[in-house]
């Protein structure tokens, strides 16, 4: 089979080209905003929130988290149980990079003081976040299949923020929770303090 070349003015001179079928689409569920919250949560079934088979894929994308303590951790976890207990079993690689805003300092390094190896306890999303008016922590977590009963729950996270000492940082999170229970529930909060302000967002892809 020849390979078929295209150059700029076999490009410029085409009339119809070819469609690609089968793509997902993104599907709004519910938005949560915080106002002084101690936590954001989403259950299925309840408020007008989807989190079962309905999609395989879950985004949450949150905006301007910010906390009302300094030096906060944003964080998550899953419940199989509707919300009565956030205590999924997790095991997680943390990556983080960051530059302050001098120039000076870029770092790009594993993060194992906010992994886990089989813990039930929260995950963070974005340490060091400020609560000056001016700092807060934005990005998504992307869920998988959480509604199979064969499968253990694959997640990632991306996190971007400037810190509470003027930092530009990455955070980035990928694990799993460890069960084979559908996972109906997530639940966000800070380490210490309340969510004082920011929005989230769960989407179905389909």
């Amino acid at each position: 089979m020849s390979i078929v070349k295209l150059n700029n003015r076999g490009v410029r001179s085409a009339t119809t080209f070819g469609s690609i079928t089968g793509l997902g689409s993104m599907v709004f569920i519910k938005k949560l905003t915080a106002s002084s919250s101690a936590t954001l949560s989403f259950v299925d079934g309840t408020s007008s929130v989807v989190l079962d088979s309905t999609y395989k894929e879950y985004l949450f994308i949150f905006n301007n988290m910010h906390p009302a303590d300094d030096d906060a951790k944003f964080q998550f976890n899953l419940s199989a149980d509707s919300g009565s207990n956030y205590n999924v079993t997790k095991t997680t690689a943390v990556h983080r990079a960051y530059h302050t805003e001098a120039g000076a300092a870029p770092t790009l390094e594993y993060y194992p003081s906010e992994d886990l190896a089989q813990s039930t306890a929260f995950q963070t999303i974005a340490a060091e976040i400020g609560n000056a008016n001016d700092e807060s922590v934005s990005g998504y977590l992307h869920l998988f299949n959480p509604s199979s009963t064969t499968f253990v729950k694959h997640f990632m996270t991306n996190a971007g923020q400037n810190t509470y000492h003027n930092l530009a940082m990455q955070t980035l999170t990928a694990g799993y929770g460890n069960t084979t229970s559908a996972v109906d529930a997530v639940q966000f909060k800070m380490d210490t303090g309340n969510i004082d302000a920011g929005t989230i967002q769960l989407i179905g892809i389909t």
